[in-house]
């Protein structure tokens, strides 16, 4: 009797100087459909649907404006303390929503990756896309705040685009860190509601710049959402700004994007193994 060798076809990424680029671009298409379906799981099954895109900032900035505007009576830069407050959730809810998501969706796929290779980093992305989908929506009602206050949009919103760059890649290094981590160690999605809570006072978000003490300035910039805030606000409003943040966010945000990849693309073959 003549036995046949079990024959065993073994899928991998495509070599090059940068691994996983020729992929990502080759399966671009992919990403599409996994953030369309995470867009279609999210809204599918809810009785509000596509209004939890808009109440996430929403119903903080209401909370803000109570507390913080009315009853603190915190300074909001010659705007409407409700339209300052909207305008600083918006880049805010973009990157705790997308991390959010993004942390756990290699620990919430693990059925789909370790049956077929494709790039794993289309899994947070995803997650990172539907959030800004959510952003999207949610900017009607900012739309909506400027024109019931009568404020017009700034001129300096031809510099909108540098100041979204910087949140989207601090959201993206951010993520891509902490997915591949999870997988490894499940407790991190314990961590990560925290650390969100955290970061949010320590961001501009229900507060001006200008309260936060100059000798500890620099510092507070290390963290890229505050130049991300504080940059969105200006470029949409036109309130003060301080270079030096943006310069610093400038730098920190691309610094973890590279960093946060480097570990994902480090770590990624171990997925499977740990999953």
């Amino acid at each position: 009797m003549t036995s046949h060798a079990d024959h065993h076809t073994v899928i991998t990424p495509s070599a090059g100087n940068a691994p996983g680029l020729a992929d990502m671009w080759d399966q671009r298409e992919l990403l599409y459909y996994l953030a369309l379906r995470d867009v279609s799981v999210r809204y599918k099954q809810t009785v509000l649907g596509i209004a939890w895109a808009f109440l996430q900032p929403v119903l903080p900035a209401i909370v803000f404006t109570v507390f913080f505007g009315n009853l603190a009576k915190m300074p909001s830069e010659g705007i409407p303390y409700a339209l300052f407050s909207f305008a600083g959730l918006l880049p805010w809810t973009f990157f705790s929503s997308g991390v959010s998501q993004a942390a756990t969706s290699l620990v919430n796929s693990t059925n789909l990756f370790t049956k077929v290779y494709f790039p794993r980093v289309f899994i947070p992305l995803a997650s990172i896309v539907t959030a800004g989908f959510d952003a999207l929506v949610s900017s009607l009602v900012l739309v909506a705040l400027m024109l019931y206050f009568r404020v017009p949009p700034s001129a300096n919103m031809l510099f909108l685009p540098l100041v979204l760059a910087i949140a989207v890649a601090f959201t993206i290094g951010t993520s891509a860190f902490l997915s591949a981590f999870a997988i490894r160690y499940r407790d991190v999605r314990y961590i990560i509601p925290f650390m969100i809570q955290m970061l949010l006072f320590l961001c501009p978000v229900a507060y001006p710049a200008s309260i936060v003490p100059e000798k500890w300035r620099l510092l507070w910039a290390i963290n890229p959402m505050v130049a991300a805030v504080e940059g969105f606000r200006w470029s949409i409003l036109g309130t003060p700004l301080d270079l030096r943040t943006m310069l610093i966010g400038g730098i920190t945000a691309p610094l973890v994007l590279v960093l946060g990849v480097k570990y994902f693309q480090k770590v990624e073959s171990t997925f499977a193994d740990v999953a």
